[in-house]
């Protein structure tokens, strides 16, 4: 039983009114939900028939506001946005117009929060504290018996849009299908070719880049000597200019004879020869600290531990990014021992042979 006096339902006409109202959609199955009757008499509650127009207009805002807080003062930042303004003012404006375009979060109860999607059913509710988001339920009816009964089902939840979905997989703060979120770095000719193989062999395994990080790497590439072709027209290129950065970067690759020697597909593991390598590399991010130890993990687990059948070599690096990613131990303050843990094992893992012994798979856990 939900801890609340239950009122009668919106209306078609009432729920049609307050989407206007507000500028939103309910999704289909949160139509039924305050149409079968509407929760009130708590401050949990949004009151959509009497509640006051501010106190809504402010729930409805605070899922965008607490993100833009943590552009400000917390340094979030979301790899698709592009790169990071360097004054606070500028990369305000960028949030706040992304921010705009992506769907609204429409509470349900408290600092929980359900995409408003007209029509759609099946989002998962999420629990938001600024870009601290976690699933709360497979869908409503999975929340309202998690939050009010403590029973909720075994199926993990599903990720079902776009821009939310970044804070919630792969663990906090990576969505592991992203680019991979690093800094680019490089000191040699040599080093600058590597990095070029090595975004090389990320496209190799189906992984995605932003226009802008290619003209990173040829900019980076042309600042150290190395010299072919089409190198000066990809790091010359403008941001108006980006939709030709895919084919440059190609002309790079042939130009600097590294398409050849890139990794076959030739074993029963997909891209066998290539995850390898690029697990040494994100190892090596996570170390010398261009990449952050809880997001390269969680692109090491995904892209490596598992399609390479959950290695027992890779499986100590695993269980400390599970670690990190219990929010109840990042809760508690233990993120920065957590972090240690995941940095540790990785030099650990880059002192021994490579690739490391004990790369047989496991069968998966049940």
């Amino acid at each position: 039983m939900l801890p609340a006096e239950i009122g009668p339902g919106l209306d078609a006409r009432e729920l049609d009114a307050v989407e206007a109202r507000f500028g939103f959609a309910f999704s289909a199955d949160h139509r039924v939900f305050l149409g079968a009757g509407l929760p009130h008499g708590s401050p949990m509650w949004p009151d959509w028939r009497n509640g006051d127009p501010e106190d809504l207009a402010s729930r409805l805002a605070r899922p965008a506001e607490g993100v833009l807080f943590d552009v400000e003062h917390g340094g979030f930042w979301h790899p698709d946005w592009g790169p990071k303004p360097a004054g606070t003012y500028d990369a305000l404006r960028i949030a706040r117009s992304a921010l705009s375009t992506v769907p609204r979060l429409v509470p349900v109860y408290g600092h929980r929060y359900l995409p408003g999607t007209a029509g759609e059913w099946g989002h998962p509710v999420l629990s938001v504290h600024q870009t601290d988001i976690i699933f709360y339920g497979n869908d409503l009816a999975d929340y309202v018996r998690r939050e009010f009964t403590g029973r909720s089902s075994t199926f993990p939840p599903r990720s079902t849009v776009g821009f939310w979905s970044y804070f919630v997989n792969g663990g906090p703060g990576i969505d592991v299908t992203a680019p991979t979120p690093h800094t680019p770095g490089a000191g040699t000719t040599a080093e600058a070719v590597a990095y070029v193989r090595m975004l090389a062999l990320e496209r190799l395994i189906g992984r995605r880049h932003h226009p802008y990080q290619l003209v990173e790497a040829g900019l980076m590439a042309l600042v150290l000597d190395v010299e072919t072709e089409s190198l000066p027209l990809l790091a010359g290129l403008a941001r108006s200019e980006y939709e030709a950065a895919e084919v440059l970067f190609e002309q790079v690759l042939g130009e600097l004879e590294l398409t050849e020697g890139l990794p076959a597909d030739d074993t029963a593991v997909p891209w066998e020869v290539a995850r390898w390598e690029l697990v040494r590399w994100w190892l090596r991010l996570i170390v010398n600290g261009s990449m952050a130890p809880g997001a390269g993990g969680d692109v090491i687990t995904y892209e490596g531990w598992g399609p390479l059948g959950r290695p027992r070599a890779l499986q100590r690096l695993v269980d400390s990014v599970d670690a990190y990613n219990g929010r109840e131990a990042v809760r508690s303050g233990a993120d920065e021992q957590l972090t240690g843990a995941i940095v540790a094992e990785a030099q650990r893992l880059l002192a021994g042979p490579w690739p490391p012994s004990g790369t047989g798979g496991q069968p998966p856990s049940t």
